[in-house]
């Protein structure tokens, strides 16, 4: 949830859950940003063969070095860390070529596009050690940042934190009509923002205690697209960020350390009505925005984010860290932002279900399970289905004393209030992963249109990756 600039940080961060204890400062990682120069995934644009524009990826083991000379065990896309930013337009023909050289089954989903189920790349969608999975499917997404990313059951977790993610730019005519920093590199850039930790060997082993189970695995070392403290030169007036929170658990309120404001223009699935002022955006895993921050006075600045995990309100935050240092090379004149951006109809009218789910945790305390509506993960049931052609409202209400950032594959949908209230400027827009707070109820508009399939389902589920690989999913199917 984004916080408007009327509200301070702390003040936010404390309604967020209302906080029951001293925020609580973790140690961090012995060694610091290392100052270089910001680099952001090379841009893919594929190629055109029969009329598709085809993606090759390949996942497999990599070295990467986070710190000079120490080379870390990873799984890249591509690369030896993450995987690239594939770039298509809205309307676009695809084919995804996947390949498996991990040496263990994986699967990878796209994250945020409405497309078959078959498509999907859930947990139904596994390829095996050596093979190759070519979904096709049409890019049926305004212009946004989506990603993609390992969804293997059980696997999540561990897949994405050794690197298993990669980022999705589409563009459409109504975003390229907009006077809007777009180009890549020089005043549009992408941060996929983790944090991770260390052994005394300089590898991140992904090995959970108790805590990472219940809480999400969190790092004391902020990266950003897998640098630490990176330096971002820049030589326009008004640079665009797009975020994305790749995060297992880490929830991420970032401002500037000189409180400026900046302006929010997209989140999930696209570009809000109008740009909304604030000093501060909370981004819970999975979740992405898009920034307008004015740097025209020439001053360099510090992004910042404030860190917490999903018990903030047990346990408290983890402490202020550096993200990127921003360094204008001048002073340019003071830009002009677009008073509107994108016609948000409201959402449609419901002419199907109401579905009601609760999460909640069984058990005392830290050795709990969590479950949706009193069931944890079945691969084998399918929850319930869909008709085709309908809309539906989905409400949710969190009974848990943590956070939840629930995700719903195939659909953008709509929020349509957090306890009676309409969601604020920054949440009415195009949406597909909704933080769910402590005794919140949230309702939501789906449509459901295009695709059915009886037997292959869409999941939903926390986007904490520990929640879901310890069965904090549901699937359905549209028929």
């Amino acid at each position: 949830m984004a916080y408007p600039m009327t509200m301070t940080r702390r003040a936010a961060l404390a309604g967020l859950t209302a906080l029951a204890a001293p925020a609580l400062i973790r140690p961090r990682a012995a060694f610091a940003g290392t100052g270089q120069a910001f680099i952001q995934p090379r841009l893919n644009e594929g190629r055109i063969e029969g009329g598709r524009r085809v993606f090759d990826l390949t996942v497999a083991p990599g070295l990467h070095e986070f710190r000079p000379g120490i080379a870390t065990e990873t799984i890249g896309i591509n690369a030896t860390f993450l995987g690239p930013i594939l770039s298509a337009r809205a309307g676009d023909a695809l084919r995804m070529n996947v390949a498996n050289h991990i040496g263990e089954p994986m699967t990878l989903h796209w994250h945020g596009l409405h497309l078959p189920a078959a498509a999907d790349g859930g947990p139904h969608q596994e390829i095996a050690p050596g093979a190759v999975w070519s979904p096709e499917f049409d890019l049926m997404q305004k212009a946004g940042t989506f990603w993609f990313h390992g969804h293997q059951h059980e696997k999540t977790g561990a897949h994405v934190w050794a690197g298993m993610a990669g980022v999705l730019r589409v563009t459409d005519d109504e975003e390229a009509a907009l006077p809007l920093p777009r180009t890549y590199g020089e005043d549009d850039f992408t941060l996929v923002l983790q944090d991770r930790r260390f052994d005394a060997d300089g590898q991140m082993p992904y090995t959970m205690n108790m805590h990472d189970r219940m809480a999400g695995m969190q790092g004391d070392v902020l990266l950003v697209n897998g640098q630490t403290g990176p330096v971002l030169e820049v030589d326009t007036p008004l640079i665009r960020l797009r975020i994305l929170n790749g995060a297992n658990g880490t929830f991420y309120g970032l401002h500037f350390a000189d409180n400026r404001t900046f302006h929010q223009i997209a989140s999930d699935g696209g570009l809000l009505a109008e740009p909304v002022p604030m000093q501060g955006a909370i981004l819970s895993p999975g979740e992405r925005a898009e920034f307008l921050v004015d740097v025209s006075d020439g001053a360099a600045v510090m992004l910042r984010a404030e860190t917490f995990g999903a018990e903030v309100a047990m346990m408290g935050t983890s402490g202020t860290r550096d993200v990127m240092e921003i360094r204008p090379r001048g002073v340019r004149p003071t830009p002009t932002l677009p008073d509107r951006l994108a016609e948000i109809p409201p959402p449609p009218d419901a002419t199907g279900e109401d579905r009601r789910f609760d999460l909640a945790m069984t058990g005392m305390g830290m050795m709990g399970d969590f479950t949706i509506n009193g069931r944890r993960f079945d691969h084998s049931r399918i929850d319930f289905a869909v008709p085709l052609g309908t809309t539906e409202t989905w409400i949710w209400t969190n009974t848990t004393p943590m956070l939840h950032p629930m995700h719903i594959h195939d659909v953008q949908f709509r929020i349509l209030s957090r306890n009676g209230i309409p969601p604020s400027a920054q949440e009415a827009g195009l949406k597909d992963t909704v933080l769910i707070r402590p005794q919140e109820t949230v309702a939501l508009r789906l449509s459901f249109s295009d695709y059915a399939d009886p037997v292959l389902p869409y999941m939903y589920h926390c986007h904490i990756l520990e929640h879901e690989d310890a069965g904090m999913m549901g699937q359905f199917t549209v028929v």
